[in-house]
């Protein structure tokens, strides 16, 4: 195998390991199964598109985590994680995607050879990667396990960025910002979106700075006039047309690692509620970067934001950012917190979110955000340099 190039140092990963053998033990867990490949990946390196098919990383309470896959996979696992080729384990391929057994039988055996047929086991029931019946096979084959939802155990242990992660996400960051300016230079009357898209990718796995871009969890949202309207759809091959405008919605994306950021194009005269729209979003945006400090909370930036809404007499009824860093698709959220009135999560120096104060009319769009990282002692930093005003392109 050749020398695997790990994206982190060997002790930050076993820092990792042990802040989360410490949420397993307040948690009262012994085994934690882990099927979020953000999570695996957090946690050993592991990087592969293979998440459609059933894998995980087992943590027990002591030793190396285990990988578990399948066997073409285990392959890649020897060649981006840290593991010992002992600790990679596979199923057979003809468990993948059968209608008759199912690769979580054997995953119970593996348990059972581990010693632990009987234990309190967490697993990650509210996720995209795990199915009811993983849940419904591991209950039929180890009757005398206790299962425990982990859902975001690992999550949370993400929250707080390294430097190296902080590293990674500011090279996404330059990345989109070459990307937002390829979409200022390119998008005009005509040109097909599909062509515009194009475009975008080109620029975001070009990079920048010398790095490339890696697949960002999310493709580019981009819808155009009354499609706008709707938060997340994407593209098609119709051209952009004067009259209407376009958010774009995309993220630079470097070693797994996002920097999500949206703008507003609009082709001639864009209508008044629509700059009413960005003369909010532009202040709240403000507004809420002063309150994101060490020791406010969320909920805090969520309501120094939608206060500013209502002094223009807006009303916005959904979250207004989330926390992002490592992620795969379908999303490149980290699940945990949010920025809406009421969510207590304190903020902490090195955290990073994307905060999204996108606004959605009857039969049109408007989006401004950032990913900012809370500082030690100050407002919120962006790590992107784009200019926030509404693109007008005559």
């Amino acid at each position: 195998m050749p020398d695997i190039a790990l994206p982190f140092s060997i002790a930050e990963y076993q820092e990792r390991l042990v802040k989360t053998r410490a949420a397993m033990a307040r948690a009262d867990i012994e085994v934690l199964v882990v099927t979020d490949p953000a999570n695996m990946s957090w946690l050993t390196g592991y990087d592969g598109w293979s998440f459609y098919v059933h894998q995980a990383v087992i943590i027990m309470p002591e030793g190396e985590p285990l990988w578990w896959g399948r066997p073409m996979d285990g392959v890649g696992a020897r060649m981006t994680s840290y593991l010992s080729p002992e600790s990679i384990h596979s199923y057979p391929d003809h468990y993948v995607q059968s209608a008759t057994i199912h690769p979580y039988q054997l995953m119970a055996v593996l348990l059972r050879q581990y010693g632990h047929a009987s234990a309190r086991i967490g697993l990650e029931m509210d996720n995209y990667y795990f199915t009811a019946k993983c849940l419904e096979t591991l209950r039929l084959e180890l009757t005398d396990a206790q299962f425990i939802d982990a859902t975001a155990l690992v999550n949370w242990q993400r929250a707080v960025k390294s430097e190296q992660e902080l590293i990674y996400m500011r090279r996404a960051a330059r990345i989109v910002e070459v990307m937002h300016q390829r979409i200022r230079d390119t998008a005009e009357d005509g040109l097909p979106k599909s062509t515009l898209i194009a475009e975008i990718y080109d620029a975001s796995l070009r990079g920048a700075d010398g790095f490339g871009g890696d697949y960002p969890s999310i493709v580019p949202l981009t819808p155009s006039g009354t499609d706008a309207a709707a938060a997340h759809l994407t593209w098609d091959d119709r051209p952009l047309r004067r009259g209407e405008g376009t958010f774009f919605e995309i993220a630079g994306c470097y070693r797994r690692y996002h920097c999500p950021m949206s703008r507003t194009i609009y082709l001639g005269e864009p209508p008044a509620d629509m700059l009413r729209a960005e003369e909010a979003v532009l202040e709240g945006l403000i507004d809420g970067l002063e309150v994101a400090r060490p020791g406010n909370t969320c909920g805090d930036v969520a309501d120094a934001f939608f206060a500013v809404l209502a002094k223009h007499g807006i009303e916005k009824n959904s979250r207004t950012g989330y926390a992002v860093g490592i992620s795969y698709p379908p999303d490149w959220g980290e699940r945990t917190m949010s920025l809406r009135p009421g969510d207590q999560s304190i903020l902490e120096p090195n955290m990073t979110f994307h905060f999204m104060p996108g606004l959605w009319g009857d039969d049109w769009g408007f989006e401004v955000s950032e990913t900012i990282r809370i500082t030690e002692d100050g407002p919120a930093e962006c790590l992107a340099d784009v200019a926030r005003e509404l693109i007008i392109k005559p």
